[in-house]
């Protein structure tokens, strides 16, 4: 539970700095309104013909009882929207990112400031981020469609897990830019700490369902995830120099970031 928390504080934390930073908040949205209407488009199409799209799919059920073949592809109409749904997530995030790449970037660094030398990172390399995210999101999708299938207990299952894999994926993109800007590999990111991925993006994707209340979110998330991900580095650095296990992860997900980098002194640096 205290993950859960910590991981919605980060993103409070993110949208407070984007409110004491105006000019960032307003550019950080166009990116975020072009990628939105990329992805309404396209599902938009996707429920146009998803009547015709499941019974070409489906010819088995063509010859079942009225009554049970309009049921069972009521479902699968379910669950392909269910998928299309937490693809789409993860696809806007992704494509976000990729058409604000230089900005967000920007911003990352602005928030909190890499150790020198940090590496420059191109839009080819967030474009194969958020490929391998996306493959990965794709993976799970197939696996809750499958589920989904189950009678009962997959209708119950299948639509909160489906929210908090999107909310994983969302947060595994968003601190992506942070945790590359500061050395980490892959495998030591957000693995071990689901909950806390879960609870920085769960409510985006709650935001996600109502109309452009993700796009007015967009630069507060990039940089919650950004003050994660410092957390995240400073609890591992506190640990690894004796402060205890506690201690360590007390200082990566719990404490107030405002403790270590005030937000009056990133305002001020950004005027």
């Amino acid at each position: 539970m205290g993950d859960l928390v910590a991981g919605g504080a980060a993103l409070w934390r993110g949208q407070r700095w984007v409110a004491r930073n105006p000019r960032w908040w307003v550019f950080g949205m166009v990116p975020a309104l072009l990628a939105l209407l990329v992805i309404w488009t396209l599902l938009g199409v996707l429920i146009y013909w998803l009547g015709d799209l499941v019974a070409w799919a489906t010819p088995f059920a063509d010859t079942w009882a009225p009554g049970l073949r309009r049921f069972f592809r009521d479902v699968v109409d379910a669950l392909v929207l269910g998928g299309a749904a937490l693809l789409s997530v993860v696809g806007f995030t992704a494509l976000t990112l990729v058409i604000g790449q230089p900005f967000y970037e920007r911003l990352v660094r602005q928030v909190s400031p890499p150790p020198p030398g940090a590496p420059e990172i191109g839009v080819l390399d967030s474009l194969l981020d958020g490929l391998r995210v996306g493959l990965r999101a794709a993976g799970w999708a197939i696996g809750l469609f499958v589920l989904g299938l189950v009678p009962v207990v997959g209708q119950v299952l299948a639509p909160p897990l489906g929210f908090c894999v999107s909310g994983y994926f969302l947060t595994v993109e968003l601190t992506t830019v942070a945790f590359e800007l500061r050395g980490v590999p892959s495998e030591r990111r957000l693995g071990g700490r689901r909950m806390l991925a879960i609870g920085f993006g769960a409510p985006l994707v709650i935001a996600f369902l109502v109309p452009f209340a993700t796009v007015l979110l967009m630069p507060g998330a990039v940089a919650g995830a950004a003050l994660l991900v410092d957390d995240l580095v400073a609890g591992e650095e506190g640990a690894s120099d004796g402060n205890g296990e506690d201690g360590g992860r007390a200082a990566g997900v719990a404490q107030p970031r405002e403790a270590e980098i005030p937000l009056t002194g990133s305002l001020g640096s950004s005027e």
